[in-house]
């Protein structure tokens, strides 16, 4: 059965931009009020507050360095001072370049830190809060494969799919835990779709997706009340191939 949104408030970090910003408008149409999170673009978090409330929904924004000591508490508590938040989109996530020959615990700590300790800790916050239904983790599709070129983002993304199966156990019945991992989707920044062009023959389908393709998956994870533990790629198959990159 599909659990209905309305009635819902999602919180989505990094939510003002790219794959976060359609993640949030999705959560609008299907009938969520949203929390923005942001810790810089403001500016692009508030002007789509206001493409949300044009859409009959609730928006606002919440600010936070999540790699802070104390940093996913604090957004925590910010988006809770609304009201209830009911489902969590833990979209944020730095990629840094850096191969085996450059790695650093410094490295691995920063990545760690945004990409999957903040998530762990916010659901665990949303499961202390009582009020918590369903938690969607963006990963990545390269995250069963070998970056070669961002090698600590690799690692983070890893430990973020051990954590979504393990926290789908921990906090069953009460909170559903679910992943969708994306492939080639949007071109680095600074790139523009001749990225995309020169690597769409890296999967099966020989194309490239968009942000609403994973908006899709995560509105699907989030209203699948019988799903738990899973993890959707948004790949064209990539995943598949098992291949190196960089």
């Amino acid at each position: 059965m599909a659990r209905s949104l309305d009635t819902t408030t999602a919180l989505v970090t990094g939510g003002a931009k790219r794959i976060g910003r359609a993640i949030c408008l999705a959560l609008a149409r299907a009938g969520a009020d949203v929390v923005v999170h942001a810790r810089t673009s403001v500016e692009d978090a508030l002007g789509l507050c206001h493409e949300i409330e044009s859409v009959g929904r609730s928006a606002r924004v919440v600010t936070g360095d999540l790699s802070a000591e104390g940093g996913p508490e604090h957004v925590f508590s910010a988006a809770e001072a609304g009201g209830p938040i009911h489902l969590l989109v833990n979209n944020a996530a730095i990629y840094p370049r850096s191969g085996l020959a450059e790695l650093t615990a410094g490295a691995l700590d920063a990545c760690h830190r945004v990409n999957a300790v903040a998530p762990q800790t916010l659901t665990r916050l949303l499961a202390e809060s009582g009020h918590g239904e369903a938690v969607v983790n963006l990963l990545d599709a390269r995250m069963l494969a070998y970056d070669a070129l961002h090698l600590p983002y690799q690692l983070s993304k890893a430990t973020l799919h051990a954590l979504t199966k393990l926290a789908a156990l921990e906090y069953a019945p009460r909170i559903r835990v679910n992943g969708v991992a994306p492939g080639l989707i949007l071109p680095p920044l600074g790139m523009d779709d001749s990225f995309l062009e020169r690597h769409r023959r890296s999967n099966p389908l020989e194309t490239w997706g968009s942000p609403d393709a994973v908006a899709e998956a995560v509105i699907y994870l989030l209203t699948a009340e019988f799903v738990t533990g899973q993890v959707i790629f948004v790949d064209g198959g990539r995943h598949l191939r098992g291949e190196v990159h960089g």
